[in-house]
C-alpha cells in the first residue's frame, strides 16, 4: 500500500506502507510527511487536505491532530458514502499500470519499493494537473445523476 499527496504545485511525499494501516499509522505518517508539505506549499496556511472516510482517517487521534493544525492548513469535509471523486485514485492507477507493465516482477519488496519511488517522482505535472483540473467536470457529473455512477 502506498500513501502520497500533491497539489497543483508539487508531488507531495510518498510512503509505502508494509502494514495494515491503522490509525497510528496514519498520525504518524501524516504528522512526518503531510505537515512539512502543506507548510512549504501553503505557506499562508490556506491549505485544504482531502482525505476520503477511511476508517483510520476519520479515527479520533488523527481527527484531533486535523484540528491541532487549523492554523496551518484544513482537513476538507468529506460526507460519508459520498462518491469517490478523490484526483489520488487516478495517481494509483497510472502508478498500478506502470508496476504492472514491468518485467520480469519485482524480485524482493527492497526493489519494489525503489520502483515506486521511480514512478512516484517520474510522474508528469501535466498529468496530475489535468487530475486536478477535472474536478469541476466530475463534481458536477455527480450533481447531473445525483449521486448515481457517473464515468469519473
Amino acid at each position: 500500500m502506498h500513501w502520497g499527496t500533491y497539489s497543483w504545485a508539487a508531488l507531495g511525499p510518498v510512503v509505502v506502507v508494509e502494514q495494515t494501516m491503522k490509525a497510528a499509522n496514519y498520525l504518524h505518517i501524516i504528522a512526518d510527511q503531510l505537515h512539512s508539505y502543506m507548510a512549504f506549499i501553503f505557506p499562508n496556511g490556506n491549505g485544504i487536505f482531502q482525505q476520503d472516510n477511511a476508517p483510520c482517517h476519520k479515527a479520533r487521534i488523527v481527527l484531533e491532530w486535523f484540528e491541532e493544525q487549523t492554523d496551518e492548513f484544513h482537513l476538507m469535509f468529506w460526507p460519508p458514502n459520498s462518491p469517490d471523486l478523490n484526483p489520488m485514485e487516478h495517481i494509483w492507477v497510472v502508478m498500478q499500470r506502470q508496476f504492472r507493465a514491468q518485467n520480469p516482477p519485482y524480485p524482493n519488496i527492497s526493489t519494489l519499493r525503489d520502483r515506486c519511488l521511480e514512478i512516484w517522482y517520474n510522474l508528469s505535472p501535466v498529468m496530475y494537473q489535468k487530475f486536478l483540473a477535472s474536478i469541476p467536470w466530475r463534481v458536477a457529473a455527480v450533481l447531473k445523476v445525483k449521486g448515481g455512477a457517473t464515468r469519473y
